[in-house]
């Protein structure tokens, strides 16, 4: 199987990555952040609001019947991307966070009562942390947390015994965005199904990377953002098996969620659109599912070759460079790697690199508590894509030596 790409004919289809920043050829290594988008997308945006822009369902014309269409057939693209076993078990939403607020508020009624509890890990971003908090705080339930081992690693041994016949739902992230480890989410949803435990998967950073078969993993939840996967800001998704959606009360009230209102009460409407109140983001829908197409065509055997040779590639050169600390150094991680250049705050490094062309991100990657169990304020992290080089790492590297000069 071929998992060489075209890198030249790759880079052409995103537009941003030609640009310059101060001067110099733009390095954008924040994809753990956002991804950029190929023209393929944008030209989508643009067709949706050019030729059919009409609000979706409901509409007896022909633009409205035209854009219900696309709209629906991104939602069975998706449920067919992650193999789930109906397009009625995937939910539009507005990304990662709100399929999590989602799952909180909605499970939580229907299942979460006072003393039980809920699981996280100490690695988690804050969007998999606060709305669960939120939870606890309302039902008076307890939060309970998986430690970490210092090389950025779940303590497996540590979370089978966390949870007991009070655990209602784990919710752990398939990717760290903050360290680049890939939980082992297959065994962590076995626990959980063998204690009768639902579990929800956070994969705004795995989807990214490789194709995910919910019904494989037998996963209860899965959520993503579809920013970070090559397709428009403010589009996602939540995966939810169909047995627990139905018994859950919907998030939103509005347009859409409802079958019959009278100010007697509301019959509310059939999965998906239950959870799906007011207009939809349609034209960035249709944008993910042209990502979707474009990432199928690359190939996913070449694109997680590519990353693992960035990530293999950067590492070597952090090492080889010296005076600097790699954070998190799991056997099995994602193309992204947190680092401190010794002695030097990350904002300070962060504006320097930047200043050369080179995106990186500084801070805590929302992630404080990971931070704090590291006793560190944050990091700097750079994140690659399939459209990255070796020579811009190579740029970073020396980047990173100008910083040094500079500060030392």
């Amino acid at each position: 199987m071929n998992t060489k790409l075209d890198l030249n004919a790759i880079r052409n289809d995103f537009p941003i990555l030609s640009q310059k920043v101060h001067g110099k050829p733009l390095v954008y290594f924040d994809n753990a952040a956002t991804t950029q988008k190929p023209q393929q997308v944008i030209n989508a945006l643009v067709d949706y609001y050019k030729g059919y822009n009409a609000n979706v369902h409901r509409g007896v014309h022909h633009l409205s019947q035209v854009a219900t269409e696309a709209y629906e057939d991104v939602r069975k693209k998706m449920a067919s991307f992650l193999n789930a076993a109906d397009s009625s078990e995937l939910i539009f939403t507005r990304g990662t966070t709100e399929s999590i607020n989602m799952v909180a508020f909605s499970f939580g009624e229907a299942f979460v009562n006072e003393g039980d509890e809920i699981i996280v890990s100490t690695i988690e971003h804050h969007s998999n942390i606060v709305p669960w908090q939120m939870l606890c705080q309302r039902k008076k339930a307890i939060l309970k947390v998986i430690p970490v081992f210092d090389n950025g690693v779940l303590d497996f041994e540590a979370y089978t015994k966390l949870i007991t016949n009070r655990t209602k739902l784990v919710a752990v992230a398939h990717i760290s965005n903050a360290l680049g480890t890939i939980n082992p989410i297959a065994e962590m949803i076995k626990v959980a199904h063998e204690k009768g435990v639902a579990i929800l998967i956070d994969g705004a950073q795995g989807l990214p990377h490789g194709k995910v078969d919910v019904q494989a993993l037998d996963c209860y939840f899965y959520c993503f953002s579809g920013h970070k996967m090559y397709g428009p800001l403010g589009i996602g998704g939540l995966y939810g098996r169909k047995s627990l959606l139905d018994q859950m009360p919907p998030y939103q009230g509005g347009g859409e969620m409802i079958k019959e209102v009278s100010f007697k009460g509301t019959t509310f409407n059939e999965l998906p659109y239950k959870f799906e109140a007011g207009t939809p983001s349609i034209a960035d829908a249709i944008g993910l599912g042209v990502a979707i197409d474009y990432l199928d065509n690359i190939g996913w055997d070449a694109i997680e070759a590519q990353e693992h040779a960035l990530l293999q590639y950067a590492t070597e050169q952090m090492i080889k460079e010296g005076g600097i600390t790699i954070i998190g150094t799991a056997p099995h991680k994602a193309s992204l790697i947190s680092f401190l250049v010794d002695g030097i705050h990350p904002f300070d490094a962060g504006t320097i690199l930047d200043q050369l062309g080179i995106a990186i991100r500084t801070g805590h990657h929302c992630a404080q508590p990971l931070m704090d169990r590291f006793g560190i304020p944050g990091t700097m992290r750079a994140s690659f894509s399939f459209y990255n080089t070796t020579e811009e790492i190579d740029q970073l590297i020396a980047g990173i030596r100008r910083v040094k000069q500079m500060f030392l």
